[in-house]
């Protein structure tokens, strides 16, 4: 047991109870799921497909892993596996798993304020996995993934996606909030959470839309006077403002924000430190077509410790959720295209993807793709990346 490197997927995956009773067991619990993590690893992430990898590979994977029972699984033993997987043990397992890789990523979502503090981006969100939702219960996970580097740090079911609020408040209770900073979407913004993250010792960042019809009516209200004009007018808004400008993906953006600390004692969000309208103005290269948008912020960031340039950099940040975990979980694993919706096997599949990727981009390939390739090569491959075997 000296010998365990507790840092790998694979010695997290040991950690996860057997739920099978002792009699009739022809597979050890760890070795069923480091099959599956490996085969995911490949980009095998249905069970077919999966079962298809230990099928093909059973000579490999019985030499590097010396079974006990010199088989492998069926696909109804794998099906099995998923479906009664103790689902709270295993989500707990790979945050743990992934929290410790955030410490490779370097500065990937940090922030450092004026007087030197580092700030650690985070942002919350909830998705839908669709295949398994189509066909039988709603599955509705929520997930707290770190800026930029799209680590996944905890996720959980909600019933429905009306309850994700009250699952966002437990995840952000499992957590050490302190230089973090929060972004969610608008449907978490609320006096509550706000109250939450700044108890936990967080900051937060909160996007104000019409679903929070009277909030927003006052604030669009407000910057209708802005920027001010005469010397008076300046004194009372306190009015500050930045233009950010990106250029790629066939498109220029310029971002343009306008803060104010006048509006500060009529909001009863906790240490509000000031309200900003981001407009954005994006020019399609190849229709010559200008999109404008507005938005209003909210946050406990002050003009002492970031810049508006930074609040754009944390809010643009935020899409890291999107466009880095739950859109590859779709196009790259086919998560939405897959039907499993037994058990915990929906669960289990959504939260073995974002340990697969985390591990694949902490190895050196953001396009996961390209890992899939390369682990393609040989059985050998995924099982030295989860440590199930010597490299």
């Amino acid at each position: 047991m000296s010998n365990i490197d507790y840092t790998t997927l694979a010695s997290h995956l040991a950690t996860i109870p057997d739920p099978r009773s002792r009699r009739g067991q022809r597979y050890a619990w760890h070795y069923l799921l480091i099959l599956i993590a490996a085969a995911m690893l490949t980009g095998r992430s249905t069970l077919t497909l999966i079962s298809d990898w230990v099928q093909g590979n059973q000579d490999e994977l019985f030499d590097a892993l010396q079974p006990a029972c010199r088989r492998v699984p069926s696909l109804a033993t794998l099906r099995r596996v998923l479906c009664r997987v103790p689902i709270e043990a295993l989500e707990a397992a790979l945050a743990t798993y992934q929290a410790q890789l955030v410490g490779q990523t370097g500065d990937a979502g940090t922030l450092v304020t004026q007087q030197g503090e580092i700030l650690h981006g985070q942002a919350l969100d909830g998705k839908v996995v669709r295949g398994a939702s189509a066909h039988g219960e709603a599955v509705h996970l929520v997930s707290l993934v770190c800026h930029e580097s799209g680590v996944v740090l905890d996720e959980m079911k909600a019933s429905r996606k009306r309850h994700e609020c009250r699952v966002a408040a437990v995840i952000l209770a499992r957590h050490d909030l302190h230089g973090v900073i929060l972004t969610m979407d608008a449907l978490h913004t609320s006096v509550k959470q706000a109250t939450q993250i700044r108890q936990g010792g967080g900051d937060y960042l909160f996007v104000v839309k019409r679903n929070r019809r009277t909030l927003h009516t006052d604030i669009a209200d407000a910057f209708t006077a802005l920027p001010p004009q005469g010397s008076c007018e300046v004194e009372f808004w306190a009015y500050e403002s930045a233009t950010v400008n990106y250029r790629g993906h066939g498109r220029t953006e310029h971002f343009t924000l306008e803060s104010t600390t006048a509006l500060n004692h009529f909001l009863a969000f906790p240490d509000v430190a000031q309200v900003v309208q981001r407009t954005r103005r994006s020019l399609d290269h190849r229709t010559k077509e200008l999109a404008i948008s507005s938005e209003f912020l909210v946050t406990s960031l002050g003009r002492d410790r970031v810049t508006l340039a930074q609040i754009e950099q944390a809010r643009r940040w935020h899409w890291t959720i999107e466009n880095v975990t739950h859109y590859p979980r779709d196009v790259s694993f086919g998560e939405d295209r897959c039907q499993v919706r037994s058990g915990h096997a929906p669960q289990a599949l959504a939260a073995l993807r974002n340990a697969a990727a985390a591990t694949l981009r902490i190895e050196g390939w953001p396009f996961l793709p390209s890992g899939f390739r390369y682990c393609q090569r040989s059985p050998q491959i995924p099982l030295q990346l989860i440590g199930a075997i010597a490299t």
